[in-house]
């Protein structure tokens, strides 16, 4: 009789965990209030783009790739957020488990067939999260997202030198992370990483408002070969970076609840951030979505998208 309670409680443990995994996949893929909208038939593949992109200024491509962004058009795959579940600490007596929802990759145009895995500023990837109820994840979500991935890419780093910022490195390194995919056999919308670094949010862009806060591309062994570093300017982007967005909504023991406020809480902050609680977060994302480009501001007012 003990033998059977004894499998009788394991199973009801499995059934209870299958349960937690299947709700957190409910709330992450249900109709977020502000989804992207649908992608037009008429929208242009990753190829066209990667063309209209090259040999054009970097303001005006920065404009471009906003303004297809917020139109929608990006892959159906990255459509269906995946959970990213985060267990406090023995010693917790609230048992705190936090379900952040991510995209299964970063941001790409184009269509399931066809896209582009495209690097951005900081302030695009802001307004683009800030506009569809997304935001960037602290270096520990990078961290849990790469541990929790299906599926782990090695990183491929192409020579630095004055290209690198070029569409051209984009569309090279798009083909051969491609290339890694089509090797492994992955299917699209698996939690996938280690094929670029992040964009995230840190304290320390308080005191860096035009800078770019980068970090990750983790090797196999799960160690990330770009520290947080914050070191390039506002409008500096490279093939190298990725905006992999994550759900301002979470689930803290299956009560939804605001990703911004959450940072705010010591103790649920600790949980989403190396560095605990991020200060006046909703006010850093304010400010750092703003474009600061006096040309790209001037094109930003006269572009239909932005009416």
């Amino acid at each position: 009789m003990r033998f059977i309670a004894f499998i009788a409680m394991i199973l009801a443990a499995a059934h209870g965990a299958s349960a937690g995994i299947l709700a957190a996949s409910h709330f992450c893929n249900k109709s977020l209030p502000n989804a992207f909208p649908a992608r037009s038939v008429a929208a242009s593949s990753g190829s066209q783009l990667a063309r209209a992109l090259d040999n054009i200024g970097d303001d005006e491509r920065e404009l471009k790739i906003r303004s297809e962004l917020l139109a929608g058009n990006i892959p159906e795959f990255l459509r269906h957020l995946q959970p990213v579940v985060l267990r406090a600490q023995p010693g917790d007596e609230r048992h705190t488990e936090i379900t952040v929802c991510v995209m299964p990759d970063y941001l790409a145009l184009g269509s399931d067939d066809d896209f582009l895995l495209i690097p951005m500023r900081l302030e695009t990837a802001l307004a683009v999260a800030y506009r569809y109820g997304f935001m960037l994840p602290t270096t520990k979500l990078v961290d849990a997202i790469y541990a929790q991935s299906e599926v782990h890419l090695t990183p491929q780093p192409l020579p630095a030198n004055s290209s690198m910022r070029s569409t051209g490195y984009y569309l090279h390194h798009n083909e051969l992370i491609g290339e890694q995919r089509i090797a492994s056999g992955t299917a699209q919308g698996l939690l996938i990483s280690g094929h670029k670094k992040d964009l995230v949010l840190t304290n320390r862009l308080w005191g860096n408002l035009e800078r770019v806060a980068i970090y990750g591309w983790h090797r196999s062994n799960g160690t990330p070969i770009q520290p947080l570093s914050t070191v390039h300017g506002w409008h500096y982007a490279d093939y190298s970076h990725g905006a992999r967005l994550v759900s301002s909504e979470i689930l803290v023991n299956d009560r939804p609840q605001s990703l911004y406020s959450a940072l705010q809480d010591p103790q649920l902050a600790n949980m989403l951030s190396s560095e605990g609680v991020i200060r006046k977060i909703f006010q850093l994302v304010d400010i750092l979505r703003q474009p600061k480009s006096d040309i790209l501001a001037k094109l930003v007012r006269e572009d239909s998208h932005f009416d």
